[in-house]
């Protein structure tokens, strides 16, 4: 039985790095850092197809990158749906999110299973992620798109570090399905300063080459 511990335990050492899990402890405020989630929209649109939200997706729509989330984080894991005095969210709040969050239940879902574990409030934490969003520059390459690219998930990662001074290859992730850019993922600590996530850098695609679908 020892030799066959042991041969497991080699065996997960010899394993690539899994994702994060969340974790038990669910103590709103008690996390060390967030990632700041911005989706490129083109990609979520045409992937989900008709399941895909109309207000962000129908024709006259034309959303590059919107912020997915602001995320509370543990070195390892993540804390999820913490208890709150604020279960419902007014939508005066939602509607206050649109312009950056362009589906309604995106930003309702996002308080619920993100923001209740921030400590903050409802409209401290949407204050927040705004703030976030607003420190990062999208480079002016990715702003809008006419027509499908290819790139590489080292060239925009390139990108977002040149047009933000500070930010390094270890603060930041891009995300892939099986062939388009998903998302940018971006390590801020507490105070909104970009800091490391060697957890987070370790979800990054994989993929040589990505696309990434034109703005709508």
């Amino acid at each position: 039985m020892r030799l066959v511990a042991i041969a497991i335990a080699l065996l997960a050492l010899a394993l690539p790095a899994r994702a994060q899990s969340p974790r038990a402890d669910h103590t709103p405020g008690s996390f060390d850092y967030y990632v700041l989630s911005l989706s490129w929209s083109p990609s979520y649109c045409e992937a989900e197809g008709r399941k895909a939200d109309r207000r962000q997706c129908s024709s006259g729509r034309p959303y590059a990158f919107v912020v997915h989330g602001l995320w509370p984080q543990y070195e390892r894991g993540w804390p999820e749906f913490c208890r709150t005095d604020e279960s419902w969210l007014p939508r005066r709040e939602v509607d206050a999110m649109l312009d950056i969050m362009p589906d309604p239940g995106l930003v309702i879902h996002e308080w619920k299973k993100h923001g209740t574990c921030s400590g903050l409030t409802q409209k401290g934490y949407f204050g927040r992620l705004r703030d976030a969003y607003g420190r990062v520059r999208v480079p002016d390459g990715y702003r809008s798109l006419d027509t499908y690219r290819m790139t590489s998930p080292g060239d925009i990662e390139k990108a977002f570090m040149a047009a933000n001074p500070g930010l390094a290859a270890d603060m930041i992730a891009v995300t892939c399905d099986t062939r388009r850019l998903r998302e940018v993922q971006i390590c801020m600590d507490r105070n909104l300063g970009f800091r490391a996530c060697p957890a987070v850098d370790r979800r990054s695609c994989r993929n040589g080459r990505i696309a990434m679908p034109p703005v709508r």
